[in-house]
């Protein structure tokens, strides 16, 4: 695959992802994030590069008060409307998660689905993100992150993996560059009930993956501590034989 241009990440996002595989586990995921940060439901919420919502809803709906943030309009419009239609307590706002500007104001910050988080220009810019989470959280909040593990991507990459969702087949192709530590991912839906096409994967996300030992020192940095590391969504623990990172840290 080919990288795409560094600022990938500002442009080709859709609707198109509700009818992805992945989207299908959120109230799992939201239900493991309370009980893994032991939430009460009076926490604030702050949730970066947080899409159409999903993850916002979904904490709304159990009472939580949040604000999401994304950088593409559709999105926010999007879950703008679906906060509106069921009178929920989430505001959202579109904007660069670089330009928030929040101190010490949320009880929970989370970067779910990558969060952006090594989506950026150069590796400065991805430590900005980070920056933003420990600034926008008070002493003692908490941190959620859901990511890919660098680790994994050293001894496994190349790779092809596939999903069944209730609506379509996901292909997904993995390539790994070591001298930027950088993941090229391309993704090919072949939807349920319709003439299947050839999938044709040229072009790959270009993402910054960290080990758990890189994250350990960017958090302790700017003063958090990851408190649990798992690979699912069911807490196993995590590991260099899978692809998904999760890490929990605190302020």
């Amino acid at each position: 695959m080919k990288a795409k241009s560094s600022d990938w990440y500002r442009r080709g996002w859709s609707l198109d992802i509700k009818n992805q595989s992945w989207v299908e586990d959120t109230e799992n995921q939201v239900d493991f994030i309370i009980r893994t940060l032991d939430l009460t439901g009076k926490e604030r919420i702050l949730d970066l590069a947080c899409g159409f919502g999903r993850h916002s809803l979904a904490f709304a709906r159990r009472g939580y008060s949040v604000t999401g943030v994304d950088i593409t309009p559709a999105y926010i419009e999007d879950a703008r409307k679906s906060a509106s239609s069921e009178s929920l307590k989430a505001d959202f706002f579109c904007s660069d998660i670089r330009d928030v500007a929040s101190e010490n104001e949320f009880d929970v910050v989370l970067n779910l689905g990558d969060g952006a988080i090594g989506y950026l220009e150069n590796e400065e810019e991805n430590l900005k993100i980070f920056d933003v989470i420990s600034r926008a959280l008070k002493p003692g909040g908490k941190h959620f992150m859901d990511i890919c593990n660098a680790e994994h991507a050293e001894r496994f990459f190349p790779k092809t993996g596939w999903e069944i969702g209730e609506k379509a087949l996901a292909l997904s192709k993995f390539e790994w560059d070591p001298k930027t530590r950088r993941m090229l991912f391309g993704g090919w839906d072949i939807p349920y009930g319709v003439p299947a096409q050839k999938p044709e994967i040229t072009q790959g996300d270009p993402t910054r993956l960290y080990s758990v030992t890189e994250l350990k020192t960017i958090l302790e940095q700017r003063g958090m501590r990851i408190v649990d590391t798992f690979s699912d969504y069911h807490g196993k623990k995590a590991s260099a034989k899978e692809l998904q990172l999760m890490v929990y840290s605190v302020k």
